[in-house]
């Protein structure tokens, strides 16, 4: 089985890791001085107070690396259409896209059945450039839950989560599908294949569409805006509005709201990713955390004035420091 991590920072070099030290045939997709740190010295990974470094076999070019059995994008949402041109040389007749994205995939409406069947959606997949360029019937979900980060070139630290949730854009439970869990399984990581992945894409979208966008606008980490009366209240006010969405399209929470407002306090003085791509002036996954659910309200009648209001702020204070087109 060959496997390729297009993506290799710090969750992509984490998984690439793991699965490196399992022995997998695996290579992975990087650029940059990170690329070139670890075509030097190999790929390091810190976990649990131990440094090990593993020997990969990474490039920035996929035609070196050839077609794959598994191809596992790992890519901020908003990088990915741009290359999927690039990619085609990874891709066989036999091969397997795995998007490990955040927010809503450009797949959701692949085999849902039902009104909103083969729907596409421009937030998420301009120009349908995922849609026809790799094909939906290649795409296997995933939901990725490990915190990790790059702490220095080459170096990735594992911080929490080994889960990679897994799932058949039907619900089945497909050969390709168990196939990949036990690889990853394996090499140490959690990979349960879900019937109903689209369930775990909303409860995890439901905290990123609120407080992602929540702590860049005010720079307050989890536990401050999920207490302050005020930050809470707005961030409450998205989460029902998505919710309503998401109901609609038949999927069922686990979790009230509030109960999942309180697990991000849990978390602690946690800077969110789009708070910590403001700071680092990299572009943040607006469209596929906070746009795809306007465009989802949108397409089942369902108002969301205050996804809008949020929307139109942090757009703004992404164009201000010239990271949103």
């Amino acid at each position: 089985m060959r496997i390729c991590v297009f993506g290799a920072g710090a969750i992509g070099g984490y998984m690439g890791a793991k699965l490196a030290q399992a022995g997998a045939d695996v290579s992975l997709v990087a650029r940059g001085p990170h690329l070139a740190a670890m075509q030097k010295n190999g790929l390091t990974l810190i976990e649990d107070g131990d440094r090990t470094t593993v020997p990969v076999a990474v490039s920035e070019a996929p035609r070196d690396l050839g077609p794959q059995d598994y191809v596992i994008v790992t890519l901020k949402a908003h990088s990915v259409p741009g290359v999927v041109a690039k990619m085609q040389p990874l891709i066989g007749d036999g091969t397997t896209v795995v998007s490990g994205v955040n927010g809503v995939p450009w797949w959701y409406f692949h085999k849902i059945g039902g009104p909103y069947e083969g729907t596409r959606l421009s937030s998420v997949d301009p120009g349908n450039a995922q849609w026809d360029g790799f094909g939906p019937d290649r795409v296997l979900g995933c939901v990725v839950y490990p915190a990790a980060e790059v702490v220095e070139l080459g170096v990735v630290k594992h911080v929490e989560g080994n889960r990679f949730s897994l799932g058949e854009p039907d619900g089945s439970r497909s050969d390709r599908a168990q196939a990949l869990s036990k690889a990853l399984t394996s090499a140490g990581l959690k990979a349960p294949v879900r019937p109903k992945l689209r369930d775990e894409i909303w409860l995890k979208l439901w905290g990123n569409l609120s407080f992602n966008p929540i702590s860049a606008l005010t720079h307050a980490t989890l536990d401050v805006l999920c207490t302050d009366e005020g930050t809470r209240m707005v961030a409450r006010d998205m989460m029902v509005e998505a919710q309503q969405i998401a109901e609609k399209l038949g999927v069922t929470f686990p979790i009230d709201v509030d109960r999942r407002i309180r697990g991000g306090a849990d978390v602690g003085a946690h800077r969110t990713s789009m708070l910590q791509d403001l700071d680092s002036g990299r572009p943040m996954e607006i469209d596929a955390l906070v746009t795809s659910v306007q465009e989802l309200g949108r397409l089942t009648d369902t108002p969301t004035p205050t996804i809008d209001t949020v929307l139109a702020l942090i757009r703004l204070r992404a164009r201000v420091a010239g990271l949103y087109d």
